[in-house]
C-alpha cells in the first residue's frame, strides 16, 4: 500500500481513491503544478489534503468564503489533522494567536482568504515559513470570464512573486469551461501543470425543469412528497427568500433562511441550524452553500432560474454529495430572465474593471444567460445539455432526468417556423421575441399597434397556435441556429445563415413536443412514512437494520452536540448505512467501514461498536 493510500485510510477512513484523485495526489507529490477540474462532491479536498500530510512543510489553501474554510477545518480537526483558518471572522486577538501558532509550525494545513495574502502580518509569516504547497480552491474565481470572478484572487500571483521559494501550486474548480480553464492556467502562471478533468457527470442526480403556473404550490407539493429530507431552496432575490420562508413556516415545515440582508449573527445561526439538522430546509440566495459539505442534502430546488449554467450546476451539485440519489428541480418563469438581465446590467462586482473589459464581461454574461434559458426550454436530455455546455459529449439519453423519462412525439413545425422567420425578416430584425410571437399570433395590443406590427404580412398567421407552443418553436429555432438573439441590452431577434433555407422551404424543421395529458413525466417519490432510510438510494433495510440506523443517528447527534460539530462531520449517513450492512463487532471490522479511519475510531469507535451490537441482538 502506498503512503498516500495509508494516509487516506488512516485519516479519512477510505480504502481507495475515487476517479482522478490518486493521479492528482501523485502529481503534487512529484512537485508538479497541478490543476484538477472535478464536479461538486467528487472529493477535490482529498486531492490536496492527502499530499499536504505527506509533504514536509505547510500547505496554504486560498479559499473564497468563510463558511467553506470553517467547514473544511472542522472536518480536518475531527479527522486528527491540525488545521486552522485565517479570515475576517476572527477577532484581532484570535488572528494574532492563530498566526503565532502557525509560526510555531503547529498547523499542517492553513486556510486563508485571498485578501489576507499580501497583508504585512501574513507576509511576515509566509516569508519565513516552510511552504510546501499553495492550493487555490474555487480557482475559477481568478478568471474575469468565470462565473464568480473575484478581483481579490488576483492577489495570489502577487503573493507568489514575493515568496523567496516557489512552492508547488495546485488549483481546483468544479465548474469551468475550456476558455476559463485556459485563463486560470495563464493567470496563475502554472508551470507545465498536470491537468486532470474527471468529467462533470453526477449520475446520482435527477434533473427536472418545470414551468408551473403557481411556483409555490408546485414546490410545496414536491416537499410534501419528500417528508423528513434535507434540502435547499435557492431564490434569486432576498424578497423571494423571505416570501418562501414565511409561507413554508406557516405551513409547518422546519425551515430557515439565508441572504445578505441578515446580520452576521443571524446568518451564522441559521446556517448552523441547517448544518446541524435542527431544521430540514434552507431557503437562500446563492450566497449560501459554497463549501458546505453537508452530505445528506437530498434535493435542491431552484425557485428561480440562475444566471448561468456554472452557477446552476454548482448549486444543484450540493445535493447528493454522499453519492446517493438526490433530485435537482428548477422552476422556470419568464420573469427570471428579466431579473437576471437586470443583475447583469447593474453588476457592481466588476467596478474595478476598465470600461471596455466591463462591457465584454457583460456581453459574456448575457450569452451565458441565453444558454441557461435554453436549458429550461430543451426537450432533449437535460444531463446531456449540461455536459455539452462543459465540453463533454454523452449519448443523448441518461434515463435519470425529466426529459428522458417523459413521453415525446416528433412534430413537424416547418410552416410555423417559416412564419416566425418571415416575421423577423419583414420587420427588418428590429424586435425581440415577445413582439414576434405576439405578431404572428395576432395580438391586438397597444405595443403591437404602436410598432405597426398589425400591418406586418405575417400578422395573425398563427392565431390558432397556442402562445406557449409558439414560444417553444422560436426557442427551438434559436437553439439550433435558425435565429439568434443579440447579447446587448434589448435582446433583438436576428436572422442567421440558416434562416434563408427556412424561408425558401428548403429545410424541414422537426422538434420534440411532450405528449400532453397522456404520459406525464415520471416523478420520483420518496418513501412515505417515517423511514429513517428515506433518501438513501434504493437501499432496502430490514426492520432490524432500520432500527439500528435510527439508533446510530441518535448516537451521532449526541456526539455532535458534545463535540459542537455538525453530525455529518462525525460520520456521514453513508458510513452509518455501511455499519448497518457490515454490523461490525471488532475494531478490525469497524475499520473496514467506509469513512472510519484510525483517528475517528479512537474517538468514537467503541461507542458505535456497542450501539451496533446492542441493536443486532
Amino acid at each position: 500500500m502506498s503512503q498516500a493510500s495509508k494516509i487516506l485510510k488512516q485519516y479519512f477512513g477510505y480504502d481507495s481513491f475515487r476517479e482522478g484523485q490518486e493521479e492528482l495526489v501523485e502529481s503534487i507529490l512529484r512537485g508538479q503544478d497541478t490543476f484538477g477540474i472535478m464536479p461538486t462532491g467528487a472529493g477535490k479536498s482529498i486531492c490536496f489534503q492527502v499530499p499536504a500530510l505527506i509533504m514536509e512543510g505547510i500547505t496554504l489553501v486560498v479559499s473564497p468564503l468563510i463558511s467553506l474554510m470553517k467547514d473544511q477545518v472542522e472536518g480536518l480537526n475531527q479527522a486528527g489533522v491540525h488545521a486552522a483558518y485565517l479570515n475576517s471572522s476572527l477577532t484581532a486577538g484570535q488572528y494574532r494567536k492563530a498566526l503565532g501558532f502557525a509560526k510555531e509550525g503547529r498547523y499542517k494545513i492553513i486556510y486563508v482568504a485571498p485578501e489576507r495574502l499580501v497583508t504585512d502580518s501574513f507576509l511576515d509569516f509566509a516569508l519565513h515559513a516552510d511552504l510546501s504547497m499553495l492550493v487555490i480552491d474555487e480557482a475559477h474565481c481568478v478568471s474575469q470570464w468565470g462565473q464568480d470572478f473575484r478581483p481579490s484572487y488576483l492577489k495570489i500571483v502577487e503573493f507568489i512573486e514575493k515568496l523567496q521559494r516557489r512552492p508547488v501550486i495546485s488549483a481546483f474548480t468544479a465548474t469551468a469551461t475550456k476558455e476559463v480553464r485556459d485563463d486560470i492556467i495563464d493567470i496563475l502562471l502554472l508551470q507545465n501543470p498536470m491537468v486532470v478533468a474527471t468529467g462533470f457527470d453526477r449520475p446520482n442526480l435527477y434533473f427536472a425543469v418545470q414551468s408551473p403556473k403557481d411556483k409555490y404550490a408546485s414546490m410545496k407539493n414536491f416537499l410534501e412528497l419528500h417528508p423528513g429530507q434535507s434540502g435547499i431552496i435557492y431564490c434569486l432575490t432576498r424578497k423571494y427568500v423571505e416570501e418562501v420562508y414565511e409561507r413554508l413556516g406557516k405551513e409547518g415545515f422546519l425551515v430557515t433562511k439565508y441572504h445578505a440582508g441578515l446580520t452576521d449573527k443571524e446568518r451564522k445561526e441559521n446556517q448552523e441550524d441547517f448544518i446541524y439538522s435542527r431544521v430540514e430546509i434552507m431557503v437562500a440566495t446563492n450566497a449560501f452553500g459554497m463549501g458546505i459539505d453537508k452530505s445528506d442534502v437530498r434535493f435542491v430546488v431552484h425557485y428561480n432560474m440562475p444566471k448561468n449554467m456554472e452557477s446552476y450546476y454548482q448549486e444543484a451539485g450540493r445535493a447528493g454529495r454522499d453519492g446517493e440519489a438526490a433530485e435537482c428541480i428548477l422552476l422556470y418563469a419568464g420573469q427570471d430572465v428579466v431579473t437576471n438581465q437586470f443583475f447583469i446590467d447593474n453588476n457592481k462586482d466588476n467596478q474595478e474593471l476598465d470600461e471596455v473589459t466591463r462591457r465584454l464581461v457583460a456581453q459574456r454574461d448575457r450569452e451565458r444567460l441565453r444558454k441557461m434559458t435554453f436549458y429550461c426550454f430543451t426537450n432533449d436530455c437535460l444531463r446531456d445539455y449540461i455536459l455539452r455546455y462543459f465540453g463533454e459529449y454523452g449519448n443523448g439519453y441518461c434515463g435519470n432526468c425529466m426529459n428522458c423519462l417523459s413521453q415525446f412525439e416528433t412534430v413537424d413545425v416547418t410552416e410555423i417556423a417559416r412564419s416566425i422567420v418571415g416575421c423577423v425578416q419583414s420587420s427588418r430584425q428590429r424586435f425581440g421575441t415577445t413582439v414576434i410571437v405576439d405578431t404572428v399570433h395576432g395580438a391586438n395590443t397597444a405595443k403591437i399597434r404602436s410598432y405597426c406590427m398589425d400591418k406586418n404580412p405575417h400578422y395573425g398567421e398563427l392565431a390558432k397556435i397556442p402562445v406557449h407552443k409558439l414560444r417553444k418553436v422560436i426557442n427551438h429555432l434559436q437553439l439550433y441556429g435558425y435565429l439568434q438573439v443579440t447579447n446587448d441590452e434589448y435582446a433583438i431577434v436576428k436572422l442567421t445563415e440558416k434562416s434563408e433555407a427556412v424561408l425558401l422551404g428548403e429545410e424541414q424543421i422537426s422538434m420534440k413536443m411532450a405528449r400532453e395529458q397522456e404520459h406525464p413525466a415520471k416523478v420520483k417519490k420518496a418513501k412515505r412514512g417515517k423511514s429513517v432510510s428515506a433518501g438513501l438510494g434504493d437501499m432496502e433495510f430490514t426492520e432490524t437494520e432500520e432500527k439500528m440506523f435510527g439508533r446510530l443517528r441518535m448516537l451521532r447527534s449526541e456526539i455532535a452536540r458534545e463535540e459542537k460539530v455538525p453530525p455529518y462531520i462525525v460520520f456521514s449517513d453513508k458510513t452509518l448505512v455501511h455499519m448497518c450492512i457490515l454490523k461490525p463487532k471488532t475494531k478490525t471490522e469497524m475499520l473496514a467501514v467506509s469513512g472510519v479511519g484510525e483517528f475517528k475510531y479512537e474517538k468514537y469507535g467503541e461507542r458505535f461498536l456497542a450501539c451496533v451490537m446492542e441493536n443486532d441482538m
